[in-house]
């Protein structure tokens, strides 16, 4: 209930907003040269002339029983808009997450193996540095660096990575093969601005949450009952140092949601990021609501699927429930 409640707190404050903001939708759907006559026929038929809170009530029941109405910079189906945009944002954000934590966790656990080492040292002072950058900031940096600089100092091919889109233009006269390998050469620098920024948080995370239950009670008992530094550590210290994490991956995910706007603004890649931002612009307030109100789902979904995750792990909250 909490979290359906949490959507709709999302989609009204959205409705409103982009309700009271300045400009008028049905002159963006008549164009610019239409008479005041075709004007008051777009408003009617766009409901712009009902009460606020008349459209909002409208606007809601149709969206449940998914009629999400059509775009009006585009002049197609709000549906048919966002699935073509929804695969990219789902592959960007999913190889985000991976690379997220898979680097994160074994970035984390060897500053902690490393504690107060120069290696340590080194590494906490770059992920508190790559944290703290603007996601849109990094990937402008990437750009220069690995687009527009490699070209012009003549790098090798390997170090030289498409700027723009999801696909180069001649990307269907490619073989199988090669049109995975130009995906994913336009797939990496926005994958590698989401999973810097990532990993670096992730990796703090996991050193301070291991090194916290390394020195707990319960891990100075395991090593007093003679077990092995061996079984201490996986058992023990891994098992419960990174329980947190799955928390943590709920808590990222309204996080990595905005960042995937920016980045994807910035490489021009076609998810729905992308797609919101054109049409904040446009004044395409139907597109803007479905996909604010898809985001707020999926980080709803996200947060549960993290409790679920951490009931399964935790066997303490296992025998809580049972």
């Amino acid at each position: 209930m909490a979290g359906a409640g949490i959507v709709l707190l999302v989609v009204t404050l959205t409705f409103s907003l982009i309700s009271l903001a300045p400009g008028d939708p049905a002159r963006l759907w008549v164009g610019p040269g239409a008479g005041e006559t075709e004007l008051a026929a777009a408003r009617r038929a766009l409901e712009l002339d009902r009460p606020l809170a008349v459209r909002y009530v409208s606007w809601l029941v149709d969206f449940a029983r998914g009629d999400w109405g059509a775009s009006l910079a585009q002049q197609r189906p709000v549906a048919h808009v966002l699935w073509d945009a929804l695969p990219h944002t789902l592959v960007l954000t999913g190889a985000s997450l991976l690379l997220t934590y898979v680097g994160g966790v074994v970035l984390g656990l060897l500053q902690a193996i490393t504690r107060r080492s120069a290696l340590d040292t080194g590494l906490t002072v770059t992920s508190l540095l790559v944290y703290g950058m603007p996601a849109y900031w990094l990937a402008i940096m990437l750009v220069l660096v690995f687009s527009y600089g490699a070209a012009r100092f003549g790098w090798p091919a390997w170090l030289h990575f498409p700027a723009l889109g999801v696909a180069g233009l001649d990307a269907d006269f490619l073989s199988p093969w090669g049109r995975v390998v130009d995906r994913l050469r336009h797939l990496a620098l926005p994958l590698a601005t989401l999973g810097a920024i990532g990993i670096a948080g992730t990796a703090r995370f996991v050193r301070g949450a291991v090194l916290d239950v390394r020195g707990s009670g319960f891990v100075r008992t395991a090593r007093a009952k003679g077990l092995s530094p061996q079984t201490v550590e996986t058992r023990h210290v891994l098992r419960n140092g990174l329980l947190p994490v799955i928390t943590l991956l709920g808590l990222s995910l309204p996080a990595l949601v905005s960042g995937t706007v920016f980045v994807e603004v910035v490489f021009a890649w076609p998810g729905m990021g992308r797609v919101m931002v054109a049409a904040v612009g446009a004044r395409d307030y139907p597109v803007v609501m479905a996909v604010t109100a898809l985001f707020a789902v999926l980080v709803v979904l996200g947060n549960l699927l993290a409790d679920l995750l951490y009931a399964v792990a935790d066997p303490r909250l296992r025998r809580g429930l049972s």
